[in-house]
């Protein structure tokens, strides 16, 4: 059997790269069990009679919880996400808060998408005055989302925004109101309304898991083949050196 001396540059590469490869993978199929945990929870909740608004600050767990709402809109202080794409098409989300009147309680309602062709022009939407009964979820964002730059605090309204922050929203306003942002869900104030449940699925993750074993596996097999190989050669040309100086 052929010795096996890779050498100490490949196994160096070797053990530095492969943890990360390994590490990387598992850490693709843990985000695709909690994607489907996440899809499993949303089809669960998405069958269940909605709550009242004063119900939410006693649920431990309100994501994707739907909730009715009866109250009227404050149309002065909306909140406009940015960087939003439907159909290769750029446009916002319009945010608002909205005043429950049966509860009392304070919610910013998410509802829907917006066109936004021409930056130089405002977004053009309405706002509802009568009060309204609306159905709406909760929604719970996975992690915070990642910003170049800080949104700016103050200034004029409608603002435009890359992440939405309800807590800093009331803060700003002087109001006590809940901590989530709502969906709005079909109905007379909603634009459109086509979220994904998830960004991305678990079927991407576990792709994308199968791609770094992937890599790990070729490390190793590349790993393998030149230790035995370079042995191989060496042992080859030894041997013809030895035939040269016997001639």
């Amino acid at each position: 059997m052929r010795p096996f001396r890779p050498g100490w540059v490949p196994t160096l590469v070797v053990l530095a790269l492969l943890p990360g490869l390994i590490a990387l993978g598992c850490w693709q199929l843990r985000r695709a069990d909690e994607k489907r945990a996440l899809l499993a929870i949303h089809a669960e909740r998405r069958v269940e009679a909605p709550l009242a608004s004063g119900q939410l600050a006693q649920v431990p767990d309100p994501a994707y919880r739907r909730v009715h709402l009866y109250g009227r809109f404050d149309g002065e202080h909306s909140l406009l996400l940015d960087n939003r794409m439907r159909d290769g098409r750029a446009g916002v989300e319009l945010l608002q808060p909205f005043h429950d009147q049966a509860s009392g309680v304070w919610l910013l309602v998410n509802r829907g998408w917006l066109p936004w062709p021409d930056r130089r022009e405002p977004v053009r939407f309405d706002t509802p005055n009568q009060v309204l009964a609306l159905e709406a979820s909760v929604y719970v964002a996975p992690g915070a989302a990642f910003q170049l730059h800080p949104d700016p605090v103050g200034g004029q309204w409608p603002h435009l925004l890359t992440a939405i922050d309800p807590a800093q929203l009331w803060q700003q306003l002087g109001r006590e109101g809940f901590a989530h942002e709502l969906r709005l869900e079909p109905g007379p104030a909603s634009y459109r309304l086509d979220w994904p449940v998830v960004a991305m699925g678990p079927e991407k993750h576990l792709g994308y898991a199968v791609q770094w074993f992937a890599l790990a596996t070729a490390l190793v097999l590349l790993f393998l083949y030149f230790g035995w190989h370079d042995k191989k050669k060496e042992n080859d040309h030894g041997r013809r050196n030895e035939s040269t100086g016997h001639a």
